[in-house]
This record gives structure tokens, C-alpha cells and sequence, in this order.
């Protein structure tokens, strides 16, 4: 599945080692020792327009958006399962993802239930736990999904792989966006988002430290390509005011500016149906990721009366909590679904960019 142009605005070394052909070539050599068909499909338009533009649109926001999950949303539990239904009349559709589904009981014996009648659980490698990216996909999907790696661990599947000679047992894991490759982040922005000088305030005394070339180039929490030498102790990013064109900042990693008791959720997919949601976040054990790598924690969730909206309050301080990035949600292995973070305690990107007080 070929879902982004490598070559487009890539810089020349990635030109000549083009990691997507390789790829393929090594796909094609793994499918040609097992002895089984490959196709290749493409879907460098739908990416662009339901994933990419999207990204773009939410930098512009303020927001630190995370594409892998909306890939995931549309184009491989969208697009690619629609494909493999139609081209060729597909039961079933199993990904390398490491995840689980567990059949759920259902209460009534309709033949024509709605009920998603599974659940997305963690895998029995807890490192390599992808739920954290599936939680936008349709529970409707759920039955028809094969996870081959739900009981395997990286390492099982290495030597699975070193047994069956197959030329990428030992292959470097993919990491970050699949789009941006080994380029620089903020380098691969500029080829989409023109360059906007602002200032970099010290949220503490509001005096000017610096400038920046875009607002959109940074997230909370963020140290690094601040530009800022000669300083007693490092410069953090705790907020962004999109209008003004400004970026505020505060000194030292456990300032209280990067710290938040609650947040706000929007567009959540749920996995599970409405009364086991409510079941389970009656019981005080739901536990919310905000990071992919974070440990997850103990969260209250309160229902609004907007639709799939809620607002989470956490047990312990929760550190550089970025709009846009996605917050999920889990009783036990259980994924029960996520959303994507709107604002903080100190964060609205709509009405009060930047609250003018700390909270103790």
C-alpha cells in the first residue's frame, strides 16, 4: 500500500535511497520465498487529501495532530479494507499490527445485532502495544480484523522470520511519520507552511527571549530548536497563541506552566457500546494515554452534552498535555476508544489562548 510520494519535496540523499521501493522490493522478495500473490494499490491521492491536508490544517490551528492515527482511520480501515472487499471479495483482513480482538458476549440473540461483538484489547507485547493508533477505526470493523501478532513478541517474530530465511528477519523498525523519513521536521514544514516571524515570551516576567519562524513549528513540552543560548536553565514550550503569533515559554522541565489537572476531549470513537462505556467509567479504573510511550493513569470521565465530547480529570498533574495529539482510553487491556485533545487547564485555542494564572 503505497500511501505517500517519497520523492515529493525529498531532500537528494533521500532521492537516491528511496526507502519506500525498498520496501516493496522487499516485500516482493518475502512474498516470492513463502509462495504467495502480492499486489501493490495506491492511494497517494486519498492520503493527501483525508490525511495530510488535514495534518496541515491542524498545525495551522496550534494543534500537534497525529496522522498515523488518521491513517489509520481512513486509509488502511477505510480505503484498503473497501478495496480488499470489492478486488477480492475479502472475509477477512489481518495487518501486521501488534494488537488484539477478543470476542465479547452478547445480552440479546438477534442475528442482526449491532453489537460489535469484540473488543480491541493490548497484545501480549506490551512494548510494541499499536492500540494506541487504532482507536479511531470503526468497532464495527473488529470482527472482521485478524491481528497474527496479538500472542507474538517482536523478538518471537524476528526468529519466526530468521527460521523461514526470510531477507528482512532482521530489519530495522519503522519509526516516526511515514512521510517525513529521515528529513527534519521543521525543514519538510517549510515546503508547505510559509515561514512567519514571531516572539518567543517567558510566560514568567513576559519578556522577549527570542523569535520564531512559525508558530506551528512547535509543540508543548518541546526544548529543543528554541535557539536559545547562554541560559541558566532551559526554555520549555507551554503555550501557543495562533493570532498574535507568539510562543511562550518557561524555564525549567518540572515548571507548574507544563503541568495540567484536567482536559478536554473531542470526536471520540468509542470501541464499546454506551452501556458498557458507562459501566466501566463508573468503576474508577479507567486509565488514559496521552503519548504513545506514556504510562497510562487513572482518569475521571465526565460526559458532556456534547456528543462524543467529555472532559477528563486526572488523578495525579499531567505534564505538557498537547492539543490535537489524541487521548485513549482503556479498562485493563481493554481499549475503550480516544479522541483528540482540544484544550487543558491553561490551553484554549479558541477563546483564551494562554490563561493569565498558574494552577497550584
Amino acid at each position: 500500500m503505497q500511501n505517500w510520494d517519497d520523492y515529493l519535496n525529498a531532500s537528494p540523499q533521500q532521492k537516491t535511497t528511496c526507502l519506500q521501493m525498498q520496501d516493496w522490493q522487499d516485500a516482493q522478495q518475502v512474498a516470492k520465498q513463502l509462495g504467495i500473490p502480492i499486489y501493490k494499490i495506491n492511494f497517494i491521492q486519498e492520503y493527501w487529501e483525508n490525511v495530510f491536508l488535514k495534518f496541515l490544517k491542524g498545525l495551522k490551528q496550534g494543534l500537534t495532530p497525529n496522522p498515523d492515527i488518521l491513517c489509520n482511520r481512513v486509509i488502511k480501515f477505510h480505503y484498503f479494507i473497501e478495496h480488499a472487499k470489492k478486488t477480492f471479495s475479502a472475509d477477512f483482513v489481518a495487518t501486521g499490527h501488534y494488537a488484539k480482538t477478543i470476542a465479547a458476549e452478547c445480552e440479546c440473540s438477534f442475528p442482526d445485532c449491532e453489537h460489535p461483538n469484540y473488543y480491541l484489547s493490548k497484545p501480549k507485547d506490551k512494548e510494541k502495544d499499536q492500540t494506541y493508533f487504532l482507536c479511531q477505526i470503526n468497532r464495527r470493523l473488529l470482527g472482521k480484523l485478524v491481528f497474527p501478532l496479538a500472542d507474538l513478541t517482536k523478538k518471537e517474530v524476528r526468529q519466526i522470520a530468521e527460521k523461514l530465511k526470510l531477507i528482512n528477519a532482521q530489519k530495522k523498525d519503522s519509526t516516526g511519520i511515514c512521510f517525513i523519513g529521515e528529513q527534519n521536521f521543521g525543514n519538510f514544514l517549510t515546503n508547505y507552511l510559509k515561514k512567519k516571524e514571531g516572539q518567543l515570551i517567558d510566560i514568567e516576567n513576559q519578556q522577549v527571549k527570542g523569535k520564531h519562524q512559525g508558530v506551528y513549528y512547535f509543540t508543548i513540552g518541546q526544548r529543543y530548536g528554541l535557539g536559545l543560548k547562554g541560559e541558566q536553565a532551559p526554555y520549555y514550550v507551554i503555550g501557543k497563541d495562533i493570532k498574535k503569533n507568539i510562543v511562550y515559554i518557561a524555564k525549567g522541565q518540572q515548571n507548574p506552566w507544563l503541568y495540567s489537572n484536567y482536559c478536554q476531549v473531542k470526536d471520540i470513537n468509542w470501541l464499546v457500546n454506551e452501556k458498557e462505556l458507562i459501566n466501566y467509567c463508573n468503576s474508577s479504573n479507567v486509565i488514559a494515554k496521552f503519548r504513545y510511550r506514556q504510562i497510562g493513569i487513572i482518569v475521571k470521565i465526565l460526559f458532556t452534552k456534547e456528543p462524543n465530547q467529555v472532559e477528563v480529570k486526572f488523578t495525579q498533574k499531567q505534564r505538557a498535555i498537547a492539543p490535537g495529539q489524541y487521548a485513549v482510553f482503556y479498562f485493563q487491556d481493554i481499549c475503550l476508544g480516544g479522541g483528540t485533545i482540544w484544550n487543558s487547564e491553561k490551553l484554549d485555542f479558541h477563546s483564551k489562548p494562554l490563561l493569565n494564572s498558574k494552577v497550584n
